[in-house]
């Protein structure tokens, strides 16, 4: 059963500073609040856990968090290209589309961006981590399939690496969530981190 902390009202933005100089690849991850530590320290996110395991078993990479409040697939799909030509990814982790479903977005329009943005960063010659989202059943039974299939069903047409839904860990957990109900508490993150983790190491080689 989910909680409402799969809605993303708005989203904290957050930068992953870089890991040491030096290292010359590069995981770049496009996401909204849950990777953007909303009510954390920065430090304290998944992602930012993910870029301290990075740098302690994988030398030779670091990780940029260009993840920003309130982000839609739309608004990740405009901006990608410029952090492309900025970063120059190796990797692109996609985590987008909560607020899609939020809004009640069309499911054709949250593919379709989602979908530019696995074909830009494959374009650069980056490799792509999909990590889909879920939405509540008050969306009726068509929308919420036609969601989570999305990020299925783009995985396999572009042969990407897939997180089916990143809260899957922790969604039935309350005491995983701040007291927005929303937002994973401090805890809940080295969860998150080693949910990601099986699916984003391979790509690192």
């Amino acid at each position: 059963m989910l909680l409402v902390a799969l809605w993303l009202p708005s989203l904290a933005s957050a930068q992953q500073p870089a890991a040491e100089a030096g290292n010359t690849h590069t995981v770049l991850v496009m996401g909204d609040s849950l990777s953007a530590a909303y009510g954390l320290s920065v430090k304290q996110g998944w992602v930012a856990l993910t870029a301290d395991r990075i740098q302690q078993q994988q030398p030779g990479w670091k990780l940029v968090n260009a993840s920003i409040s309130g982000e839609t697939t739309a608004g990740g799909a405009s901006r990608l290209a410029g952090e492309l030509q900025r970063h120059q990814p190796a990797v692109v982790v996609i985590e987008l589309g909560a607020n899609d479903g939020l809004r009640g977005l069309s499911l054709k329009q949250t593919r379709d961006n989602l979908e530019r943005m696995v074909k830009a960063a494959q374009a650069a010659k980056a490799k792509v981590l999909l990590i889909g989202m879920r939405i509540p059943p008050n969306y009726g039974p068509d929308y919420t399939r036609g969601f989570e299939a999305n990020y299925r069903d783009l995985a396999g047409q572009y042969q990407t690496a897939l997180v089916p839904f990143l809260l899957e860990p922790i969604a039935s957990d309350r005491a995983a969530f701040q007291a927005d109900n929303l937002h994973p508490v401090a805890a809940a993150q080295p969860q998150l981190r080693d949910h990601v983790w099986p699916a984003l190491q391979p790509l690192l080689d």
